[in-house]
């Protein structure tokens, strides 16, 4: 089979920084489904990835969380799908990623692709919408309100990828006022389409933006990216006893500024479950069955802004770099062999 990988980490711009090459086709574990990938999109941990980590010696790694396709053939103990099946998933850490033409993924974390959706707009979805998800219902518990607090939550990063998807399922499931942070023309129309109450902007003085809407304290912020740039205002943001989350990887988390109010602090990895094979792990495909019900009704759209094909060498190192550029908008997908 066909399939992308690199052997020896590093920067983008090496000549072997991601290579076509050819690949045996797996066989399915006992509760694997192997799909026949149709699309896949990228994410930030693609590119942490192949920056930090090696192939094992002699051995290629193939990157990839994000896959729609059609299940090719499943494990002697898989019960929720057999082959013809449609589906969308967003892997797990420790195995070979979706960058391949077929791919093995465990049935408990896989949902049904939307019926209204093309393979390219579903692929958008699956990693962002999970890590979304478990933060706002899991983590910050959004359903259960803050005393006092303003029934509002900031979302800093509202044009990414998961940012776009956590204001859409912020409106769409609760009734949480809900701010967004974006800089740039484009950023603020594009978050202002996926239903944000409010845009402010985060190249200026959050506490100062938050204050001029006059809401009063959110009681949930969710920082997807830059938190060490933000941090050290955001005590001065939130509520007392508010619930602060982030998905971004700070080179130090100094959280003593949330003391003083008792805000409670969360870090959500959407690996987590299918990493240790928590007892909950098919809450990941249950979810993501709860996306598509949403995608359906017409309450959830895709966030995918871009397509590249086929997939290659060639377009995954393009999709790496302007991931790294720091300025996409929504996702971008790779679509075919």
């Amino acid at each position: 089979m066909k399939a992308v990988a690199y052997q020896t980490a590093g920067a983008i711009d090496r000549a072997d920084a991601l290579r076509d090459i050819t690949l045996d086709r797996p066989d399915p574990g006992p509760r694997d489904l192997r799909v026949r990938i149709a699309a896949i999109s990228v994410n930030p941990v693609d590119t942490k990835v192949r920056a930090s980590s090696d192939a094992e010696p002699g051995g290629w790694k193939v990157l990839g969380w994000d896959a729609s396709g059609i299940v090719d053939a499943v494990g002697a103990e898989v019960t929720r799908f057999r082959p013809g099946d449609a589906v969308f998933y967003a892997g797990a850490l420790t195995r070979p990623g979706t960058n391949a033409e077929y791919h093995l993924v465990d049935e408990r974390i896989v949902g049904r692709k939307p019926a209204t959706l093309s393979d390219a707009d579903a692929a958008a979805l699956p990693l962002t919408a999970i890590t979304a998800w478990e933060m706002l219902f899991d983590r910050l518990d959004v359903r259960r309100s803050v005393p006092g607090a303003a029934n509002a939550i900031l979302i800093i990063g509202g044009a990414g990828g998961v940012g776009s998807i956590a204001i859409q399922l912020a409106r769409a499931l609760t009734d949480l006022t809900v701010i967004a942070t974006a800089s740039r023309a484009e950023t603020r129309d594009f978050v202002k389409s996926l239903g944000a109450h409010h845009v402010i902007d985060h190249s200026k003085p959050l506490d100062e933006e938050v204050a001029a809407l006059g809401l009063g304290d959110p009681a949930f912020i969710f920082s997807t990216t830059a938190t060490d740039t933000h941090l050290a205002v955001l005590p001065k943001i939130i509520a007392p006893q508010g619930r602060f989350g982030l998905i971004d990887d700070p080179k130090v988390l100094d959280i003593v500024g949330f003391k003083r109010k008792a805000v409670s602090v969360h870090w959500e990895l959407m690996f987590t479950r299918p990493l240790f094979e928590t007892a909950d792990m098919a809450e990941q495909g249950r979810l993501l069955d709860a996306v598509a019900d949403l995608v359906d009704a017409g309450r959830l759209r895709s966030t995918r802004t871009e397509t590249l094909s086929p997939i290659n060498a060639a377009n995954l190192i393009e999709a790496h770099r302007r991931l790294e550029s720091g300025r996409s908008i929504g996702k971008l997908v790779l679509e075919g062999f």
